[in-house]
């Protein structure tokens, strides 16, 4: 390629990311009174709850801690992708709004990528570090503990 096509092409990618800088994606910013719901009918303990508020609230709640390079484009849209994404398959803020198969549903599905540890996502521990075994341990027992409510009431509707 030719030095001034190069050139042209900074110049555009240049430009291009200074006006991305004032397009930004809207702000996750809800209450956490709103997962009143999830905390009362699934009881974690204390020590789930911290991991939860550490790990999986940020994604999973109308709730987000943004860092600070979230204000930065393109980071900011992969950022706001990430929480879309992990609302539409887990908002503990929609907990009230779930059947009881949902939510049943919906805490097998955590048992399930918490072992296989697809969660949390890899890009989320490169800065936040991963889930100690003692956590994993902790959440599963939760959720397996939280299920057989559901599990329960599913039985009783059944008949």
């Amino acid at each position: 390629m030719k030095k001034k096509t190069i050139k042209y092409i900074g110049i555009f990618l240049l430009i291009a990311l200074v006006i991305m800088q004032f397009i930004r994606p809207d702000k996750n910013n809800g209450a956490y009174e709103e997962i009143a719901a999830f905390k009362k009918d699934t009881r974690p303990s204390e020590e789930v709850l911290s991991i939860l508020e550490k790990n999986c609230f940020d994604c999973h709640t109308n709730q987000t801690t943004y860092p600070w390079y979230s204000e930065i484009a393109p980071i900011s849209f992969w950022l706001d992708d990430h929480v879309v994404q992990g609302k539409k398959h887990f908002n503990m803020s929609s907990w009230d709004k779930y059947s009881v198969k949902k939510k049943d549903h919906k805490l097998e599905e955590l048992i399930e990528e918490v072992e296989e540890g697809e969660m949390p996502l890899d890009s989320y521990t490169w800065i936040h570090g991963n889930l100690s075994s003692n956590d994993k341990e902790l959440l599963l027992q939760w959720a397996t503990l939280a299920r057989l409510q559901y599990k329960k009431e599913l039985k009783v509707s059944s008949k």
